[in-house]
């Protein structure tokens, strides 16, 4: 006989998902954050002359961006208490393994923002006796912006949908919460749904947000 729906499970259960949405997003604009200070530093590094910064911020990178999120998690939570003796909680662990995993790919990002932007302009800001951190700052900088931009928001969606895999280390976020929804109500598919289109909400909103804000940074820089 064919499938049932029955969307009760949810009304009934609608502040724990609610809560666990919530949840989500805190733990992703923490992730975001820490991860653009850390990736903006290792862009730095990455662009440096010196091997002593540029080797180390290379091998961090490489490693966070080739291998499984899943494992940064068990990492900080279930390894740093067994190698070293250090605890984080739920949230403290799936933070570090977000923000230091995302960290490598905005490094990326920023640095290659930044090398995108002609050798000439460089030369010209020089030309003007304009000073590096001056030149950096009014002519390379915006060009960079609004090359990096696309990118930039691709990678805070995919954190932001990351933040899922918090739900191993049994941290309050949407898709835990809607876990703890099926074990009692026994409708995994009402309930998953629900947590689909919240995501699909959640982020369709940001990217019209993105591109309302893309959209006004052009037209006032031809102005």
């Amino acid at each position: 006989m064919p499938y049932v729906w029955d969307f009760s499970a949810v009304t009934r259960n609608w502040t724990v998902l609610l809560s666990g949405l919530g949840g989500t997003i805190v733990l992703s604009l923490a992730g975001i954050a820490v991860g653009i200070l850390i990736g903006a530093g290792l862009a730095a590094m990455r662009l440096s002359g010196l091997r002593v910064l540029r080797w180390p911020a290379t091998a961090w990178i490489e490693f966070f961006r080739n291998t499984p999120p899943l494992v940064h998690f068990f990492w900080f939570f279930y390894g740093l208490p067994m190698a070293f003796g250090i605890t984080l909680s739920s949230f403290g662990a799936a933070l570090a393994a977000l923000g230091i995993q995302s960290s490598a790919f905005f490094a990326e990002v920023f640095r290659g923002g930044i090398v995108s932007v002609e050798r000439g302009q460089w030369e010209a800001g020089r030309a003007l006796g304009m000073s590096r951190a001056r030149l950096f700052r009014r002519i390379i900088l915006p060009q960079a912006a609004r090359r990096m931009a696309a990118p930039f928001v691709e990678r805070c969606f995919e954190l932001v949908k990351t933040t899922t895999l918090a739900a191993a280390l049994a941290h309050h976020e949407l898709l835990y919460a809607a876990m703890v929804v099926v074990t009692e109500t026994y409708r995994p598919l009402e309930v998953y749904t629900v947590v689909a289109l919240l995501f699909l909400t959640v982020l369709f909103a940001a990217s019209q947000v993105s591109e309302w804000l893309e959209a006004r940074g052009r037209a006032m820089q031809g102005r």
